[in-house]
């Protein structure tokens, strides 16, 4: 009866000529690749990757300003590119204006129209004390005239679920496919009684309803400051359908 063999075997990721033997005949695996390299690819690709993209961000006025840093032929594609952005937004303006809600109307008007555009609704305040409340009702207004292609609602929060608690007030919550997106409840979120129009378009921009690169933004500010706001603390979003399924 033939005993068994032990063949020697060195570690199995050194770089020995015995090793490279054992491969070669599959007693041993292939030596896995470097880390090393693979982060070092990673990063490569990643950075050739911005670069290509450097210009994603840039609306007509900013591209202009590189006339003489980039390529003409690559800065005309990028003009074309946001040319024909720009005349998608008349077509898409259709809303233009704040929407009062009533419970029996939140699926068709929210729920379901958000599956051809990003609604937002502010759930309001029920005493005329609340100033968060007030001031996200007049800068629902303004938004609702700027970007008419998104659909901005309105409705109590007590009567949109019974006994919601007026703290929560006013609550933001974000559409998009059916689903809510983002939630934020209270404007200490974002910038509590010192909340603009500039905040509002950060959420904008954060949520997807807005391209970064969106002309009607406010440019005051630099596009990168448009960062996202995920990191920040909000109310799961099952946690209002479980309140009331009726109207999610």
């Amino acid at each position: 009866m033939d005993m068994p063999v032990n063949v020697p075997i060195d570690s199995p990721n050194a770089d020995t000529e015995w090793n490279d033997i054992l491969r070669k005949h599959g007693i041993i695996p292939e030596k896995p690749a470097s880390p090393t390299a693979i982060i070092e690819e990673a990063v490569t690709k990643a950075r050739d990757q911005a670069h290509a993209n450097r210009l994603e961000d840039k609306d007509l006025d900013q591209l202009d300003e590189l006339e003489d840093d980039e390529d003409a032929d690559f800065l005309e594609q990028y003009r074309q590119k946001r040319m024909a952005e720009l005349s998608t937004i008349p077509q898409t303006s259709v809303f233009n204006q704040v929407y009062p809600l009533q419970k029996p109307d939140y699926s068709r008007e929210v729920t379901n129209a958000s599956k051809k555009a990003f609604v937002l609704v502010h759930l309001t305040s029920s005493l005329g004390t609340n100033t968060e409340s007030r001031l996200l009702t007049e800068l629902w207004r303004e938004l609702a005239r700027k970007f008419g292609d998104i659909k901005f609602c309105e409705m109590r929060g007590d009567m949109c679920i019974e006994g919601y608690p007026d703290k929560n007030t006013p609550t933001i919550l974000v559409y998009n496919d059916g689903d809510i997106k983002r939630q934020i409840i209270t404007l200490r979120e974002l910038a509590g009684t010192k909340t603009g129009i500039r905040d509002l378009e950060k959420l904008l921009v954060d949520t997807g309803a807005l391209k970064g690169n969106d002309s009607r933004l406010l440019h005051s500010v630099p596009l990168s400051d448009y960062t996202s706001l995920t990191s920040q603390k909000t109310k799961p979003a099952s946690t209002f359908a479980e309140d009331d399924d009726e109207w999610v």
